[in-house]
């Protein structure tokens, strides 16, 4: 994971955006490593259009539309990742969606420092 960000950081850094592939990568990595620090079902996070990973211990979510949503864009989230952008902060500046009770990341914020 760590590699997949590091290619990802001039562009998070206001340089230019890297290759589909590459992007695709990071958030991809990320997410798997949200997955396995907080493993469940309860929030469904969102990243289109790469993934969606299902996170947090709880209720388990099988129908339809799950009560806790995330979603965001690639580098909202690989800025919440890396800690350059708080969940806070993505919340009220309307960069992220987030809905539900339990749906709050800021305890599991950034997963990597560089």
């Amino acid at each position: 994971m760590r590699a997949a960000v590091a290619a990802v950081l001039p562009w998070l850094d206001g340089g230019d955006q890297p290759a589909r592939p590459v992007l695709a990568e990071a958030v991809r990595s990320t997410l798997r490593t949200l997955e396995q620090t907080a493993p469940g079902h309860t929030v469904e996070v969102r990243v289109p259009p790469f993934a969606a990973i299902q996170c947090i211990e709880g209720l388990r979510h099988t129908r339809g539309t799950p009560p806790n949503v995330i979603e965001t864009d690639p580098k909202t989230w690989l800025e919440l990742a890396t800690g350059r952008l708080s969940f806070t902060d993505a919340v009220a500046d309307g960069r992220l969606s987030a809905s539900g009770t339990r749906a709050d990341l800021t305890t599991l914020l950034p997963l990597v420092r560089f």
